[in-house]
């Protein structure tokens, strides 16, 4: 089977993204194709799971009940919304205004009490909310606010920074970034978060996305290997499927972490999950680490097709 025939052989979160991003399908047949990730697949099974209260399972970044001390379980209410965010779940849509107002009204954060919105403590799970607010139609501009002012003098972000850190961390960075950049694109942002967002892309891209600028080693083998949901967790084809939804044009420091994601295309065209994060889900969207991922294909093929222009 041709890879773009695999592609939309699967759910409507996958296949109106190829249709917009890879096959240039009209607006209003992509719209359809969107409007079922309420109702169909993988995003209606996942608001089905939302509680009465708002929350999935019952807690807004620890589930209720943690079963599995060694793991991070990703069904709290934060995970929950980041995969609806994925999928693409309309905002506009009465199923993501019926879920967003109870998260709105009901959720409050373990660290602090406070509601959903008004964010948390670290600027990771803050870029987190400030991204699921900006897209959903709540108002961030507090969080927003707040990152702006806990960036660190290297350009990025990091949640160890109460703790006495002083450099940055790429996992932090890419979640305060993708948050920025979701916030501009609802509001137009302000001149500190663009001033702010723009000297956090350059922390990475000093550090050619993937090395250490003091030594020019690779500073994780992890961040080769590509994972779906990514989660808190940055890795090279989260970090140019980033630059590609700024719609900048791509650069000298983005090119090796591009022929890292071209090295890992399969003779069949598909790329595999490689790095899953372990910990309890409410349902699997992949076949497992080593099989061929349909998301790691959709992103991988829509960063190469921004970076080569074509």
């Amino acid at each position: 089977m041709d890879v773009l025939d695999w592609l939309l052989d699967s759910d409507p979160a996958i296949r109106w993204q190829v249709m917009r991003d890879l096959i240039g399908t009209p607006a209003d047949a992509v719209q359809a194709e969107r409007n079922l990730v309420a109702t169909h697949g993988w995003g209606a099974r996942l608001l089905q799971l939302q509680g009465a209260g708002g929350q999935w399972d019952g807690g807004t970044y620890w589930p209720a009940h943690d079963d599995d001390p060694d793991s991070q379980p990703w069904t709290a209410t934060t995970y929950s919304l980041l995969l609806l965010r994925d999928f693409g779940l309309d905002p506009a849509s009465r199923e993501a205004r019926h879920a967003i107002t109870l998260v709105r009204d009901n959720s409050r954060w373990e660290e602090g009490n406070q509601l959903f919105f008004e964010g948390e403590t670290e600027p990771c799970i803050n870029g987190m909310t400030v991204a699921l607010g900006a897209y959903f139609g709540e108002k961030v501009d507090s969080v927003v606010e707040r990152l702006g002012r806990e960036r660190l003098a290297d350009g990025g972000w990091n949640c160890e920074a109460e703790s006495g850190s002083t450099h940055s961390s790429f996992h932090t960075t890419i979640c305060v970034l993708e948050g920025l950049l979701e916030h501009e694109r609802s509001t137009g942002g302000t001149s500190q978060s663009r001033q702010a967002r723009e000297r956090g892309e350059e922390y990475l891209l000093e550090r050619a996305l993937l090395r250490r600028k003091s030594s020019g080693e690779v500073i994780s083998p992890d961040w080769l290997r590509f994972s779906y949901p990514t989660r808190w967790f940055y890795d090279v084809l989260r970090g140019l499927d980033y630059f590609r939804a700024t719609g900048c044009s791509p650069d000298e420091h983005m090119r090796e972490a591009a022929e890292v994601v071209r090295s890992k295309q399969q003779s069949d065209g598909t790329w595999l999950l490689e790095n899953t994060h372990p910990g309890k889900v409410h349902f699997a969207l992949e076949d497992g680490d080593g099989q061929p991922s349909r998301w790691n294909t959709l992103r991988a093929l829509r960063v190469i097709k921004w970076f080569d222009g074509s």
